[in-house]
């Protein structure tokens, strides 16, 4: 997520911005239908919607650019609405608001207009997948429902030796990854990161010396599209040496094109967040 932007809950004092982002990006989205983002739609989004609904905003600079609204209802959550003012859209807002629902609740539904074809571009970029199709009795118009299943959430571990990223390669495998993995239940992500790193390179990095760093969103290396969320931490001793254990054939360490080379998807944003910060040649 970019540093300017934060997503945080909705608030009544919010109602009079998000309406006005809702009623354009609404009408942008949708020219086909026939009074788009104005009366009894907005009636329904001020007295519903923003009532009912678990809702979220993005802020960039301490302006509101988007709006989520969610329904959870059991496991997962779907998504009633996802809407970003037109002159933020392609700054990442709408992303990182349904990256931050699948966080919360995992799998993800929703719907959208068969007309919205920006729309349908994004959610497939996203991974979500079509489920099935209604006509929308109040529209008359079709609509697409989509679906995408839980993200893979893992920890990793962003330790640099004079600008070379470490990364680790399991045994019957070609590409490289972060040194970390998967939670077990009952662990918080910074123990889930000491155990692991204990585990596959037989070091001792204390939970408590762990700082997160940044959380990336890409598509999970070998899982058939299905999203990644990894929590990446920087922290521990800087001298090390790494004894592989466990399943972990090989570590190496990576300069930037090394690392986009050999590495798995989610390095190249990592990459390109350590060269912004100074800590590994561009």
């Amino acid at each position: 997520m970019s540093s300017e932007m934060i997503i945080r809950r909705y608030r009544p004092s919010d109602q009079g911005v998000v309406t006005d982002l809702w009623s354009r990006a609404a009408r942008q989205a949708h020219p086909f239908l026939d009074g788009e983002g104005a009366g009894e739609r907005a009636r329904l989004l001020r007295e519903v919607d923003l009532v009912r609904a678990e809702n979220w905003v993005a802020e960039r600079k301490g302006s509101v650019i988007g709006l989520l609204g969610l329904r959870v209802d059991g496991p997962g959550a779907e998504v009633g609405g996802l809407f970003v003012a037109p002159e933020a859209q392609g700054g990442g807002a709408g992303r990182e608001l349904l990256e931050h629902a699948a966080a919360l609740h995992g799998a993800l539904t929703l719907e959208v207009f068969e007309g919205n074809a920006r729309g349908r571009r994004f959610c497939a970029y996203l991974g979500f997948t079509e489920r099935g199709r209604r006509t929308d009795e109040e529209t008359g118009h079709p609509l697409i429902t989509l679906e995408r299943a839980a993200p893979l959430k893992s920890v990793g571990w962003l330790h640099l030796r004079e600008g070379r990223l470490l990364s680790v390669r399991t045994r019957g495998n070609d590409t490289f990854y972060l040194p970390g993995g998967k939670y077990e239940p009952g662990e918080t992500a910074r123990e889930a990161l000491s155990r692991e790193l204990g585990e596959e390179l037989g070091l001792v990095v204390p939970a408590e010396e762990l700082s997160e760093a940044c959380v990336i969103h890409d598509v999970a290396h070998g899982k058939n599209g299905r999203r990644l969320h990894m929590t990446c931490f920087t922290g521990g001793p800087q001298d090390i040496a790494p004894v592989p254990g466990r399943e972990i054939a090989e570590y190496a360490w990576f300069d930037r094109q090394e690392a986009r080379e050999r590495c798995a998807p989610a390095h190249a944003q990592v990459v390109d967040r350590l060269v912004a910060q100074g800590r590994m040649r561009g």
